[in-house]
């Protein structure tokens, strides 16, 4: 038993991807906060072009 224990807190094969994991995820939410702020640009653009429309 001792030495699974042992083999499993010295093989790096799980760290790295854990590692992995995490700096996808950092990426996912990086592209999504992205995404959200021209989004909110882009709207805010729109909406100015719309009001500037219906006062002429």
């Amino acid at each position: 038993m001792k030495a699974i224990v042992t083999r499993f807190l010295v093989a790096e094969e799980g760290l790295e991807t854990v590692e992995y994991a995490i700096i996808a995820g950092l990426i996912v939410v990086g592209v999504i906060a992205t995404v959200v702020s021209i989004g909110t640009w882009v709207s805010a653009k729109f909406t100015a072009l719309n009001a500037g429309l219906a006062g002429h």
